[in-house]
């Protein structure tokens, strides 16, 4: 029997009132238990409007949302014990210290380890006994993270989570949401931060102008993704005796000794055919997160949500 996803959207719309566009179409995906997802898109996507409704700050317009099972709307408050949530423009009390702060959530919920809420802050390097009002951008979003995270809810839903953060930071974030993993935990996660999306998600849905236009594991997007091939080459090296009967090449580039092209086609023939050619060396590189994201958005450009 397969387990229940822990986040289900079907058909999720979303038009906000004196709008004539959607600001989510049609989208429909499912996040698994364990998994970290990844949520991709440049600002105005989509990403954001999604999220809220997730977390039941505002409803859709058709379709419906279910988590751990159940539908979303029907079970928000039981859903909210189980869910940590960090949104993009997180609101804090500038007049409070980040303990403070984290002990007003904590007593809010009703469950407040502090002992964990210190091993946070130490992981994460934030100090909790400044005022928000004089911490920086990353500092801040430091304290929205660990209250994000301190109840160790089943399923993290996060908004941009390391903006502003160091690199240091961000690596020792990364290190957290591989933790929960290993402990059987769900992480949902919009970004546009490609390298961010690539070393952590094992799934990922990339979002344009509110619709889905991708959504499979990470490795199979990169594997369908095109190849980039680069050959050294002498003069004799005939570029029509490459491509004549064998599918799958595009873009294919010659300048002096060298050529390059895309391939989207069966490898071993590809290294058939080369055997046949004066090379003097060949590189192939499969396709980087950040070739494939902007493929996506070539031709089409995401509106303002």
């Amino acid at each position: 029997m397969s387990k229940q996803p822990v986040i289900e959207l079907a058909g999720l719309t979303k038009r906000y009132p004196g709008s004539s566009v959607d600001a989510l179409h049609d989208v429909s995906l499912t996040v698994d238990a364990g998994q970290i997802f990844g949520f991709l898109g440049p600002n105005g996507a989509g990403k954001t409007t999604t999220i809220s409704l997730l977390v039941n700050l505002t409803r859709p317009t058709a379709g419906h949302i279910k988590l751990f099972g159940q539908d979303n709307q029907a079970f928000g408050l039981e859903h909210r014990a189980r869910i940590g949530f960090l949104a993009g423009d997180m609101a804090l009390d500038k007049g409070l210290t980040g303990s403070q702060q984290l002990e007003y959530f904590g007593s809010l919920r009703g469950n407040f380890d502090k002992s964990y809420v210190r091993e946070l802050a130490k992981r994460l390097d934030a100090n909790l006994n400044k005022r928000i009002k004089t911490l920086s951008r990353g500092n801040r979003q430091k304290i929205g993270l660990i209250a994000a995270l301190m109840h160790r809810p089943e399923l993290l839903i996060l908004d941009e989570p390391t903006s502003g953060l160091d690199p240091l930071i961000q690596a020792e974030f990364n290190k957290l949401a591989l933790d929960r993993q290993k402990e059987g935990k769900t992480t949902f996660m919009s970004s546009h931060v490609l390298s961010e999306v690539q070393e952590l998600c094992d799934q990922l849905a990339i979002i344009r102008a509110g619709e889905v236009v991708t959504h499979a594991s990470l490795r199979d997007i990169v594997t369908a993704a095109p190849r980039v091939v680069r050959l050294a080459t002498d003069k004799s090296f005939r570029a029509s005796e490459l491509t004549k009967g064998l599918d799958g090449i595009s873009n294919l580039v010659r300048h002096d000794h060298t050529v390059s092209f895309n391939f989207t086609g069966d490898i071993n023939q590809l290294l058939a055919r080369l055997s046949r050619q004066p090379l003097k060396n060949v590189t192939i590189q499969n396709a980087e997160l950040e070739d494939i994201f902007m493929s996506f958005y070539q031709g089409g450009k995401a509106t303002d949500v």
